[in-house]
């Protein structure tokens, strides 16, 4: 069958086009969004190069990376090769612009709400911004027993910071990416083939990892600053194994050590990828059901049935992992305010 090859961005309002769409090989994303046109059995058609499903969901994968190439200059990577080559000094530009206005977009919104508060009958966005911070708050509450004025506010930007990066997996899955690939190509002159866009932050460990070491820092601190030094050794070396005989408390010491450390090492670990790995696999499975809609319009169907269903419970993922690390970032902080 011979189809021409179109851009086509619209949404499906109806079943009927719905059902055109399937027989015209119509492609769309994890959210019923239309993409491409496209033949049976292909994946996607990017510049008249055919991409197969392994290599749409690679190019999906891979963040948009800055960094120094081989000759000593600076620039995009062009594939995922060229970017693990960058190596520790590269920097993530799609993670890294997302995190930025998502975080300012928050930034303006309480900052608009807190100018217009008003007493009598609050506007909706008041109501909305004063049930989060009673959220917050009671949460803060229920698991932090010391005194601490950075607690609440930083469970605050927490909480509402990793729910908005993990809220971008609801969007269309080419959404973005072709909006950046537009831009990149036309605006920059980039080769289309190289603009790479992942719009869920939390996907990208380099995001997870810096909140968690972020957090990890504030625990140090504030164990060192209120145990003091030798507070916070005696925490990693003196328990759990104990003795009242020296001899058997200095052959402790090591075996406590190691038991501690890695305890208190896999704090930041286990926060970082938890986030991760949830949201990973939640993007995973969406570009994994937009690749059915190529696939005939039977799995089309389901495939239909199976986006609805999958964003449905993803909002609740969405929101578990936000209130997760927000939570064990408060009990990790309440841990370094208390004796052991």
């Amino acid at each position: 069958m011979d189809i021409n090859h179109r851009n086509v961005c619209g949404w499906i309002c109806s079943v009927e086009v719905f059902t055109a769409a399937i027989d015209g090989w119509v492609y769309c994303d994890a959210t019923g969004f239309v993409i491409w046109n496209q033949e049976p059995g292909l994946t996607k058609n990017m510049a008249s190069e055919t991409l197969t499903s392994s290599e749409y969901i690679r190019h999906h994968l891979q963040n948009l990376t800055f960094g120094q190439h081989h000759d000593g200059s600076w620039g995009l990577a062009h594939d995922a090769a060229e970017a693990a080559d960058m190596g520790f000094w590269a920097i993530n530009v799609d993670s890294m612009a997302m995190t930025l206005i998502l975080g300012g977009l928050l930034m303006w919104f309480f900052r608009s709400v807190a100018k217009k508060v008003e007493a009598g009958v609050p506007s909706g966005a008041q109501n909305f911004a004063e049930w989060v911070i009673d959220f917050i708050n009671d949460s803060v509450r229920g698991s932090f027993t010391a005194k601490n004025d950075v607690v609440a506010p930083l469970a605050f930007t927490i909480f509402l910071w990793v729910f908005l990066m993990n809220l971008m997996d609801l969007l269309p899955i080419d959404l973005v990416p072709e909006i950046a690939k537009f831009i990149g190509s036309n605006v920059f002159g980039m080769d289309p083939h190289a603009v790479f866009f992942k719009v869920v932050p939390s996907t990208d460990p380099n995001v997870t990892f810096g909140m968690a070491f972020g957090v990890f820092a504030l625990v140090m601190y504030y164990t060192i600053k209120i145990k003091g030094v030798g507070g916070f050794m005696g925490e990693l070396t003196l328990q759990p194994f104990e003795s009242k005989n020296i001899v058997l408390k200095i052959l402790f010491i090591p075996i406590n050590f190691v038991l501690e450390f890695v305890s208190l090492i896999a704090k930041p670990i286990s926060l970082s990828l938890r986030l991760f790995g949830n949201m990973y696999a939640g993007e995973m499975i969406f570009i994994l059901i937009a690749i059915m809609f190529s696939a005939g319009a039977a799995l089309a169907a389901f495939g239909g049935l199976l986006q609805v269903g999958w964003a449905i419970f993803h909002i609740l993922i969405i929101t578990l992992q936000a209130f997760i690390f927000m939570t064990l970032t408060i009990v990790y902080l309440d841990m370094a305010h208390n004796e052991h």
